[in-house]
């Protein structure tokens, strides 16, 4: 049963500054302060033609914005999204009518993904020179967006893509895989595309904003080849795991037998520019401007969190139980920490880091508060973004019959913080640009 004790004033602080981060990165925010010459080579009513594709959690909502703003120009097209991203819209936001809107599996490809990326690519294939193909970007498009190279089928596709994630392999050598293994990443879509223009715009889900890695770098140069992404299943100890088709691509495409992803002096790029439009950093600066609006000093806001997920944790709680603090204090994390799933239970990256601080935290006589959520509303296999911890998290754990030491070995986090009532549930957002971590503390109680 959730608690009944009496909710902190850091918890309610530490959501609102949660729900601040998450709603600075919506597509109206990010779009509507960009003229279309700002993404684009030329005006877009100046093309033959505009059509629009795209792929990822922020791909519908820039769909409607971008219809919503147009002006003096019209497009036609299609986006894939996960199941239940349409029936989940946001009433105020703009809906598409004219972009037509498919689903796909994610994490790991569907076959309706698969069936909707052929239809993209076919739209890409479609566009001549003088017309525009403007492409949509963010995180979850590499699933979503799954088209198999020759060869290759989904079955293929999701068995090595499921040893990637449970393995944590970090996002830049899991995508040098799958870029190899799929017809669009990689900077592919814009070879397909040529000679129309293309312009990208991107919502980035990855430290460092690589535009390489995001979706897998539909619209960029890739700088890496098949020789990189066999090293990469050997240095996470996945070769002889993945499906024997698999193997034979990889090792026949470092071989030269296949054409590999285009590099930067590929012709397709001379048409093709790219723009970051939704960061991380965006979304801690919303959360950093909401807490001093709360009379919070934010004593520091640091971006580029990676590691495994217990580990960061651990050093968040640390970093707050350590404070010695006068006054409401805030500190702000980013980033996405991997979890090396070894257990059978049910949580997610953002619940694990959660339930490794309130261990720490445990028994701290400050109201202190810390909270971990991922800005696309999900949180691994579950309907939670993530989950806060406070000192009395760990004994209220406990005594409700969860020892977290053994959930968290068990990669079993949900349980404990449902038992508790300290699950993060917005639904999906529409939006993704990682995770963002809240520390408060609060001298005075």
């Amino acid at each position: 049963m959730p608690s009944t004790e009496r909710e902190p004033r850091c918890v309610r602080d530490a959501t609102a500054l949660f729900r601040a981060a998450v709603r600075r990165v919506q597509a109206d925010r990010l779009l509507a302060p960009l003229a279309a010459d700002d993404w684009a080579r030329r005006a877009p009513e100046a093309y033959d033609r505009v059509q629009v594709v795209g792929m990822g959690k922020a791909a519908m909502a820039m769909a409607g914005q971008l219809e919503a703003q147009g002006s003096g120009w019209e497009a036609e097209g299609l986006v894939i999204v996960p199941e239940g991203y349409p029936e989940s819209y946001p009433d105020r936001l703009p809906p598409p009518e004219r972009i037509a809107v498919e689903t796909g599996g994610h994490p790991l490809p569907s076959a309706d993904g698969v069936r909707a990326a052929r239809r993209l690519r076919a739209q890409a294939e479609a566009a001549t020179d003088g017309e525009l193909l403007l492409v949509l970007v963010s995180g979850g498009g590499t699933a979503l967006a799954t088209l198999p190279a020759e060869g290759l089928d989904r079955a293929d596709l999701r068995t090595t893509y499921h040893q990637l994630q449970t393995a944590g392999v970090p996002i830049g050598s899991m995508n040098a895989v799958r870029k190899h293994l799929t017809a669009l990443g990689g900077g592919q879509l814009a070879r397909i595309a040529a000679p129309a223009d293309v312009a990208g715009l991107v919502v980035s889900d990855v430290v460092g904003n690589d535009l390489a890695t995001v979706a897998s770098g539909p619209t960029v140069p890739d700088p890496t080849t098949y020789a990189d992404a066999v090293r990469a299943l050997y240095r996470a100890d996945l070769w002889h795991d993945i499906p024997e088709a698999v193997r034979t691509h990889l090792t026949e495409g470092a071989d030269g037998r296949h054409p590999d992803t285009p590099t930067a002096e590929a012709a397709c790029f001379d048409t093709a520019q790219t723009t970051l439009i939704g960061t991380n950093e965006i979304a801690l600066e919303a959360a950093r401007t909401a807490a001093e609006d709360r009379g919070y000093e934010v004593r520091s806001v640091s971006p580029g969190v990676t590691g495994e997920a217990r580990s960061v944790g651990k050093r968040h709680g640390h970093r707050l139980r350590d404070a010695d603090v006068d006054r409401p204090t805030c500190w702000l994390w980013g980033g996405e920490p991997t979890v090396t799933v070894t257990g059978d239970g049910t949580g997610g990256r953002n619940q694990e880091v959660a339930l490794s601080a309130a261990q720490v935290l445990d028994g701290d006589p400050r109201d202190v508060v810390f909270l971990s959520g991922g800005t696309d509303g999900i949180d691994g296999p579950t309907d939670a973004a993530g989950a806060w911890g406070t000192p009395a998290t760990a004994r209220q754990a406990r005594e409700a019959g969860h020892d977290p030491e053994t959930h968290l070995d068990r990669n079993d986090s949900y349980p404990v913080f449902e038992a508790l009532g300290q699950l993060l549930r917005p639904g999906p957002t529409h939006t993704n640009v990682m995770d963002v971590h809240v520390g408060l503390v609060r001298p005075d109680g």
